[in-house]
């Protein structure tokens, strides 16, 4: 808070005053970038580990696709009933606040605007975790050679990391390049653990 005088009056006037109107805080953003990003790439890399893990020892289309419908259903679930829990969590608290620092009871109403939405951000997450998965269903329904099938997977969900990547580093201003890379190796370490491991299981065979 600065103090100004003016006309031998002292007036306080807010830091958030003295910053330009154009000013925008782009660390606001992190919210609904955590929720549609990562559930986006969580949805991508998840579902393309669980269908190349499969892969790994089944040949089958069917069995391939239905994991990843599977993966799909599960993952979006989980990530709206975790989103849903932690936004709610956070607006009680929030709203627990008002009520000690301004101790009104239409303290929810006035403030309503300002106060994170718990439904809002479930749905946002399950629906940025379907999207995500989509890329690698869609890329191994119409493909029945097993071979062609996996090359075809394995390159449309490394297109789809590169642009996860570099969307999340553009809305939030930061270097493309390097989370661009980092989105692409952290996916692709994924699929080559899950596929290495379950090929290892598969061949050594379960009694």
């Amino acid at each position: 808070m600065a103090t100004i005088p003016v006309n031998g009056m002292v007036h306080h006037q807010t830091t958030l005053e003295l910053e330009p109107k154009d000013f925008f805080d782009y660390s606001k953003r992190s919210q609904w970038l955590r929720a549609a990003v990562l559930g986006a790439n969580d949805g991508l890399v998840s579902t393309a580990s669980l269908m190349m893990g499969v892969g790994a020892v089944k040949q089958d289309i069917k069995a391939m696709i239905l994991t990843g419908f599977a993966g799909l259903v599960a993952g979006a679930c989980s990530m709206a009933i975790g989103e849903f829990v932690s936004v709610y969590s956070q607006l009680d608290i929030e709203v627990a606040q008002m009520k000690r620092d301004f101790n009104r009871r239409d303290v929810e109403e006035v403030e309503a605007d300002g106060l994170p939405n718990p439904w809002q951000a479930a749905a946002a997450s399950a629906l940025a975790f379907s999207l995500g998965a989509m890329v690698p269903l869609l890329a191994a329904s119409f493909i029945k050679p097993y071979r062609v099938r996996i090359m075809v997977v394995a390159a449309a969900v490394t297109v789809a990391l590169a642009v996860f990547g570099w969307l999340g580093a553009a809305l939030g201003r930061a270097p493309a390049v390097k989370s661009t890379i980092r989105v692409v190796v952290g996916g692709w370490l994924a699929m080559a653990i899950t596929y290495g491991l379950t090929r290892l299981i598969g061949a050594k065979g379960l009694h």
